[in-house]
């Protein structure tokens, strides 16, 4: 026969367990059901993912603007023309690039999964610009008179030696090198000097190369200069 002691034992153990049954219930209900998240005013929030890309290539369009003008505030595209934004159901959002047409896309009010996924077609807009012409003058006419009012120092100069030869000639031996025969003249002394390095002078003559040196070896063997004498 059970005590009463024992009674109240049972009773609170089957209490604990009701209430970690039901607590494991409700976490488990937590856990795993959908969860919709509210901004202050009552709109749901939305992840807002895409890619902006050119429409002629559909490659990814980095740096892209990417700007919801009613909340103040944006993101850009990464290398890829990615993008990732939060949102509000709702809200539109516009897209914009350097050189290509400003796009805008709205979210439906009554969304109600919680990601958006698009893909943005930019189209191109180039802009042309005005010619601009750059005179020193304020108007084209001011500068065709000074033009024609201009006067070449033609008293002091002798047309008939002005180009003679020695002036030619002196003029060349004068001048320095421009940049290209700088820079071939420093590759060839760089290569002389790894030939040098390689035991190879271009500068020395090769006895083995001169025809003059062969010539006169073929003589004296057959004078018979290198015959041994007894």
């Amino acid at each position: 026969m059970q005590t009463y002691s024992s009674v109240i034992t049972t009773s609170l153990a089957r209490r604990w367990r009701l209430i970690f049954t039901f607590s494991a219930l409700l976490c488990f209900y937590w856990a795993f059901s959908p969860t919709v998240v509210h901004a202050q005013g009552g709109k749901k929030v939305i992840q807002l993912t895409g890619v902006v890309a050119a429409g002629d290539s559909l490659l990814g369009i980095p740096g892209a603007s990417v700007y919801v003008p009613k909340a103040g505030r944006g993101t850009n595209t990464n290398e890829y023309g990615f993008f990732s934004l939060p949102v509000l159901a709702g809200d539109s959002v516009v897209i914009s690039s350097l050189g290509f047409a400003k796009q805008s896309i709205i979210i439906p009010a009554n969304f109600e999964k919680q990601s958006y996924s698009v893909i943005i077609e930019m189209l191109e807009d180039p802009t042309m610009l005005a010619e601009i012409k750059v005179f020193p003058y304020a108007t084209f006419r001011e500068f065709t008179q000074a033009v024609m009012a201009m006067k070449l120092p033609s008293q002091d100069v002798d047309q008939q030696t002005a180009m003679s030869k020695q002036i030619l000639a002196q003029m060349y031996e004068n001048t320095p090198m421009d940049a290209t025969a700088n820079h071939q003249n420093y590759m060839n002394l760089q290569n002389q000097q790894m030939l040098r390095r390689g035991g190879y002078n271009p500068g020395a003559t090769n006895p083995l190369l001169n025809p003059f040196a062969w010539y006169q070896v073929i003589q004296s063997i057959k004078r018979g200069d290198f015959k041994r004498k007894d």
